[in-house]
């Protein structure tokens, strides 16, 4: 075993600090300061101050600095929770004294609100690792109760057992093997424990093992007999399936030799068919080729008989033409006759038409009639103009009107429903008859003197959601479902009436509220943050304004911002009594006797009443504008009626005007019509008989018709000729076709007949073929049965040589194979035993046996080696321990014996329970009695307190900690024992090599003997200590703080 590690002495330097000793500590907003500079002593560090003061957030800042978490402080359980409130973050800088004296180690531990924190070291950010292995380094453990005992644990090391004080004195003082060698004590004497009970365990089951083996000798031996026919059965079964394949391979052999036979019979019918299927085809091809000829000769023939078709109807096309050419010229002749008779006739009619056209009268008197009746027209439409635009102006006016009212109607809706949900609001808090009694204000409100205001939250408007949540809060809940009133006789109209449904009734009189004028908000009270009151920050009708004023208070309570929490300790000064801002509401109360001045803070909750808020004078003034819009819409709509009856009585003689001045040019309109009629039937008259008697000679025309239809004539001869050469053509391909056709018909008959043998030679052949598949599929079958009992046989068994010679001396067949096996199975079944696991049970435990004898071996091994070890680290372990505890001791006693009183510190040794030693604390502090353990039992809180500080003195030689915190220690100690135990401190302090220490507490004695190891640091924290702090940051003498305080 390697020799123990010697805890590092270390001296002092020319700074009179040891390595690793705080030298200074600065925090920014931590816990209850916004800035705090400590510069500690080498030794004795007695941190005094008032309770508040903040003497345990010193203590709670070198623990978290220095790597502790917050769960060892005993406070909160979280690091954001350190930061000062109203701050988003703080930190905290701790610098170490490091190995040389000018070596100084900077460690900042940044934290914020969040619960996050950031490392510095010497300035450069590292991970908390780093700054560990530092603190470690110089054996600085926080987390330790004899070097760090802040005072929300102080209780926790009073309850500490004897075992969990030896762990702490362990890991505070003596050599840093003592704990290690400890705690492999403890897990060896459980490993050897636990190899003793297992070596018993295992030797007691290895004998009952052997025992059961020993009386089932017999038994297995007949057993091991029956699993031998057993086998020798299992052997004759991986012959039977072998026996079986052969027996199918003979089978399968057979079936090939009949698919072979067929298949050749099956070439030959295919080779037959195939013979007629060559002479069927050849015939196929002479008649495609003999229909391809009749094809032709039709063809030639329907050629033959359209071109006939055409020539016939080309013929009569011509002879139509003929006719046509004789009747023309009749129709000349006629038509001659026809034309003297027409020129004789529309003579006669232009003589008529231009008499009458002299006959027709003029139209002068007409005309005048025709403007007179223009102008009057113009009139009438000049005043339906005038009143159209009238009329049309009302129009305009009334849907503005109409479109006011629908956004009146829309806005009194939209109120009213708000008024809803704020009557449901109230009834939720426990208004449970509010809707009733609003419903019977409204309906009575017009038998009432005065206006009648209610409940209050429907009169209040707040100008901001914030100023909800304030208002909500500072006044009482009866005001809000409130009504009030202006008359003492509309107050008990109202008593009588709504006191059933549990509301209140406020009548307000002007005279009621006080003159007094109320705090305004001065530029000091702003540059807190305070911008108004809470009687400034809602709307409402004075008498509701009024009475919540008077009721509430709303004109002592201001408003400020977030910047106003920050600051909140300097309101007060300022005659502020109650505060509101969105996170807090602060209230200070002066006492009526002593005239002190206490303050609370409590949370701003949300507000749940003006989540929908309506300005009831609002409702009001909708109301009287819907009513006078209504009147206005009525005035507009009987104006319109009236414009409307005179457009209309304008329209109708205007219309009549029209109708008569239509008729009159309807009249001369249908007199120039029939002028201009006559005029033109006139023209045409003269324009048709100057046509007809220029018409062309009739004898002309009809010699030319004779010559047109003698040349027509010659072409229908013509083609009478070409005609018969047609009929002579068509008769010689009618010839051929015939001939051709016979031909083809006799094909046919022959391809037929040969059609009939091949169908019958090609059914033989399907046949052939399809009892040849039939043949070919029980051949894959048989072919398949034996692919598989031959796979069957070979996962049963695989021929071996030694196999066969085995499988050689075995029946042959399979019936004399099945008989053998039957014979070898009964045989089997013959040999009886009661136990039918017994050769299994058997051979487990002998397995279990082995296994246990080889693991009994081991333990054996592994169990000497445990003691061995255990031997080597109690001789190296409680020599010292015993040694350690007895320096202890010998200094706890002298220290009880300074202070007239007796203690001792004992060993508490338990063999080799090595997890039960523990360090046992006797005190005696009365001449009388014996030494008793220190317990809560037995001594008082004082006497455990200064049995606790003595122990931890008693460990400062022996300690090599940098230092060791103390928090409140002496309180609950009498005067006198407290006076002892202060010596005790001081002369500890004034050792060599003593750890630096720091002693928080609230008080001291007077007359205190103090040396120059002492250094006391005085806690001072509140609104008036800014300027002392500058004096004493800036000078570190008393006299020069005095001196500069009398100057100013």
């Amino acid at each position: 075993m390697e020799p123990s590690a010697k805890r590092i002495k270390l001296n002092r330097g020319q700074d009179d600090y040891l390595p690793g000793n705080i030298i200074e500590i600065e925090l920014c907003n931590f816990m209850t300061f916004d800035e705090l500079i400590i510069k500690p002593g080498s030794r004795l560090n007695l941190v005094v101050g008032p309770n508040g003061s903040g003497k345990s957030s010193v203590v709670c800042a070198i623990a978290l600095g220095l790597g502790g978490e917050p769960q060892l402080l005993g406070r909160a359980s979280s690091v954001g929770a350190y930061v000062k409130r109203g701050e988003d973050s703080g930190y905290i800088r701790i610098s170490l004294r490091g190995d040389a004296s000018e070596e100084q180690i900077s460690i900042k531990r940044k934290i914020d609100k969040h619960n996050k924190s950031e490392w510095m070291l010497n300035g450069k950010v590292v991970p908390k690792k780093d700054v560990v292995e530092i603190i470690q380094g110089f054996n600085i453990q926080v987390n330790n109760l004899t070097q760090f005992l802040p005072q929300d644990r102080v209780c926790e090391f009073a309850k500490l057992t004897p075992i969990q004080l030896l762990e702490e004195t362990e890991r505070a003082v003596g050599d840093p093997q003592l704990p290690i060698q400890h705690h492999s004590l403890v897990d060896k004497s459980r490993e050897l424990k636990r190899l003793e009970v297992t070596v018993k365990q295992n030797g007691d089951t290895l004998n009952q093992l052997k025992a059961l083996n020993a009386e089932q000798e017999k038994d297995v031996e007949r057993v091991r007999q029956r699993e031998e026919l057993l086998a020798k059965v299992e052997s004759m079964r991986k012959k039977l399936p072998w026996l079986k394949y052969d027996k199918k391979q003979d089978e399968w052999k057979r079936a090939k030799e009949v698919v072979d036979n067929i298949k050749r019979e099956l070439g030959k019918a295919a080779t037959v068919a195939n013979d007629h299927k060559e002479r069927l085809e050849e015939q196929k091809r002479r008649k495609l080729k003999q229909d391809g000829n009749c094809k032709n000769e039709r063809n030639l023939l329907n050629t033959n008989i359209e071109n006939r078709k055409k020539v016939l109807d080309e013929e009569s096309s011509l002879g139509v033409q003929v006719r046509g050419k004789y009747n023309r010229m009749g129709e000349l002749r006629r038509e001659d006759e026809s034309r003297q008779g027409t020129i004789l006739k529309e003579k006669e009619g232009l003589d008529a038409d231009e008499l009458e056209l002299a006959n027709m009268p003029t139209h002068d008197d007409r005309k005048d009639k025709i403007k007179s009746l223009g102008h009057q027209i113009w009139e009438r439409e000049s005043s339906q103009k005038e009143k159209r635009s009238n009329l049309l102006g009302k129009e305009k006016a009334l849907d503005e009107k109409k479109e006011e009212l629908r956004k009146c109607l829309n806005s009194l809706r939209d109120m009213e429903s708000a008024n809803n949900k704020l009557l449901q609001a109230l009834k939720n808090t426990g208004a449970d008859y509010i809707f009733q009694a609003y419903q019977w204000v409204q309906e009575h409100r017009h038998e009432l003197n005065k206006e009648i205001y209610g409940p209050v939250l429907l009169e209040v408007k707040v100008r901001q959601p914030v100023f909800a949540n304030y208002l909500e809060e500072h006044v009482p809940k009866y005001i809000w479902k409130a009504f009030i009133t202006q008359d003492s006789a509309d107050r008990d109209i109202l008593v009588r009436n709504l006191t059933k449904f549990d509301v209140a009734v406020i009548n307000y009189e002007q005279a009621e509220r006080s003159n007094k004028v109320p705090l305004a908000v001065s530029e000091e009270m702003r540059k807190l943050g305070i911008y108004c009151r809470l009687d400034q920050v809602f709307d409402a009708p004075n008498a509701v304004k009024e009475v919540l004023i008077s009721l509430s208070g709303l004109e002592h309570a201001f408003v400020g911002t977030k910047e106003t929490d920050r600051k909140a300790n300097e309101v007060q000064r300022l005659g502020i009594f109650d505060l509101w801002t969105p996170e807090n509401h602060y209230r200070w109360i002066r006492s009526r006797y002593g005239g002190h001045v206490s303050a609370s803070v409590e949370h701003v909750p949300v507000s749940r009443l003006f989540q929908s808020s309506a300005d009831v004078g609002e409702i009001e003034k909708c109301r009287s504008k819907k009513k006078e819009l209504e009147e206005i819409i009525a005035t507009l709509e009987e104006s319109r009626k009236t414009l409307r009856d005179e457009f209309r009585y304008l329209e109708d003689d205007a219309a009549e005007l029209y109708k008569q001045r239509e008729e009159l040019i309807h009249s001369n309109q249908h007199d120039n019509k029939k002028r201009r009629d006559l005029e033109s039937r006139i023209a045409q008259r003269k324009r048709k008989i100057t046509s007809l008697e220029e018409g062309d000679d009739v004898d002309t025309i009809t010699k030319k018709l004779v010559d047109e239809a003698a040349q027509l004539n010659l072409r229908r001869f013509r083609i009478t000729v070409d005609l018969k050469k047609s009929l002579i053509e068509a008769a010689s391909h009618k010839w051929s076709y015939t001939i051709k056709h016979m031909a083809s018909i006799e094909l046919e008959t022959k391809i037929r007949e040969l059609e009939i043998d091949f169908k019958q030679k090609e059914k033989f052949a399907q046949q052939a073929s399809q009892h040849y598949n039939i043949c070919k599929e029980e051949l894959e079958n048989h072919r398949r049965e034996l692919v598989a009992l031959k796979r069957e046989a070979e996962s049963i068994a695989v021929i071996t040589p030694e196999l066969e010679q085995e499988f050689l001396k075995m029946p042959s067949t399979i019936e004399d194979l099945e008989a053998a096996i039957e014979d070898n199975i009964s045989e089997a079944n013959s040999i009886l035993f009661l136990n039918q696991n017994i050769l299994e049970e058997y051979e487990s435990r002998q397995r279990k046996i082995e296994s246990i004898s080889r693991k009994l071996e081991a333990d054996d091994r592994e169990l000497k080696r445990c003691l061995a070890e255990i031997d080597a680290l109690k001789e190296t372990w409680l020599p010292r321990l015993r040694s350690l505890v007895a320096k202890i001791s010998e200094t706890f006693s002298r220290n009880f014996q300074e202070m007239a009183i007796a203690g001792e510190v004992l060993l508490d040794e338990h063999d080799m329970d090595y997890d039960q030693f523990g360090i046992v604390i006797k005190v005696k502090f009365r001449q009388t009695g014996q030494l008793q353990v220190l317990s809560a039992h037995h001594q008082s809180g004082g006497e455990r307190s200064v049995s606790t500080i003595l122990y931890l003195v008693s460990l400062q030689d022996l300690t090599h900690c940098p230092f060791r915190v103390v928090d409140e220690i002496n309180q609950g100690m009498d005067p006198i024992n407290e006076r002892k135990m202060f010596q005790q401190l001081v002369r500890a302090a004034s050792q060599p090599n003593t750890p630096q220490c720091f002693l928080l507490t609230p008080k001291l004695l007077s007359d205190l003997q103090y040396s120059e190891a002492c250094c006391i640091l005085h806690i001072m924290n509140g609104p008036w200590i800014e300027e002392p702090a500058k004096v004493w940051h800036n000078g570190e003498c008393w006299r020069t703080a005095i001196g500069v305080q009398r100057g100013g």
